[in-house]
């Protein structure tokens, strides 16, 4: 018997989406820091690094962390733009557009007839 995979929860950030509507919207990021007490949090909600939405105790280790491997590893990650639900959908084949389809239903009476022409020519 192995053992059971977790995933850890403790430590986890928001995802890169997230993030970029945090980066681009003031009012999504005020409402992220708003959602939690300011007691609550390390360093009294004072040093929050927007890029990896984390919380740190003190400025010296803000400081520390803007140096860090880790910090520019996703400011990295997040130049790169998300996907859009659109792109998604285009990717799998669901978009609205597939192109232009030719039905032999739609076609009216008097083509028909040329279609058939062309056909019989080329014997």
């Amino acid at each position: 018997m192995g053992s059971i995979r977790r995933s850890k929860t403790k430590r986890r950030t928001r995802d890169l989406d997230q993030v970029h509507a945090d980066i681009r919207s003031e009012k999504h990021l005020s409402q992220h820091k708003s959602a939690k007490p300011a007691e609550d949090l390390p360093g009294l909600g004072r040093f929050y690094c927007i890029e990896c939405a984390k919380w740190f105790e003190g400025e010296n280790n803000f400081i520390q962390h803007k140096k860090g491997k880790n910090h520019k590893r996703r400011l990295r990650a997040l130049r790169v733009e998300p996907y859009s639900q659109k792109e998604a959908e285009a990717a799998v084949g669901l978009r609205s557009d597939n192109g232009i389809r030719y039905d032999a239903l739609a076609m009216t009476s008097e083509e028909q007839p040329a279609a058939m022409e062309v056909e019989t020519t080329g014997i």
